[in-house]
């Protein structure tokens, strides 16, 4: 192995999250309503495995090749039926860390009204949408909750190995869980932190 198989490796390479186990995107999107310009979120079917009847934007996994843009897109068509011609991207925000070691990445973006009289709802994933004005959350901020996350290390960890002693103390963590209240649906957790992040980025 000599310096030019590095350079091979590396001199186009891309990095990412070390050990992500998948990229996921959503399309935050921004609609104009009688309440001014809002965010636009899905409830999630209550059929769904996972997260059912919960707040969401618009996303999903990644495919292989694919940019968060086009994911974000093809998820907002296949969710909500929007096409990609109604839709301005205005941005990338804040990429977020999922606990299960995978990448959010959060794609703004605004639709415009012809979008949102096109919508409809894919009724085996979403089970309605509501928008909020950006003015309502700027003056209503959320609660923010902690909780804590504590190291479970495996029995068998070979603490001899590694010449430490088993009462090493190993680093724990710490999560915040913005809470909006005062809302139809509940928002908060994943979406509450995107949408709490935009907010506060727009009063800066």
């Amino acid at each position: 192995m000599d310096i030019s198989r590095f350079r091979q490796k590396f001199e186009n390479h891309v990095p990412t999250l070390l050990g992500c186990r998948g990229e996921y995107a959503v399309l935050v999107p921004l609609v104009e309503t009688d309440a001014g310009l809002s965010l636009l979120y899905e409830v999630r079917a209550e059929s769904l495995r996972h997260h059912a009847a919960e707040v969401c934007f618009p996303g999903g996994r990644m495919e292989p090749g694919e940019t968060a843009i086009q994911c974000a897109l093809r998820e907002m068509h296949e969710e909500l039926g929007i096409g990609p011609e109604h839709v301005e991207i205005l941005g990338r925000m804040d990429f977020l860390y999922l606990r299960s070691d995978g990448l959010m990445h959060p794609v703004l973006a605004y639709v415009d009204a012809a979008g949102v009289q096109s919508m409809r709802r894919n009724l085996q994933e979403v089970q309605t949408t509501f928008t909020v004005p950006l003015a309502w959350l700027a003056a209503h901020p959320p609660k923010r909750y902690t909780y804590e996350l504590k190291p479970m290390v495996a029995g068998d960890f070979p603490y001899h190995l590694v010449q430490t002693p088993p009462d090493y103390r190993w680093s724990a963590g710490r999560m915040e869980v913005p809470v909006y209240e005062g809302l139809p649906y509940p928002l908060w957790g994943l979406t509450g932190r995107i949408t709490a992040h935009l907010v506060e980025t727009m009063q800066k």
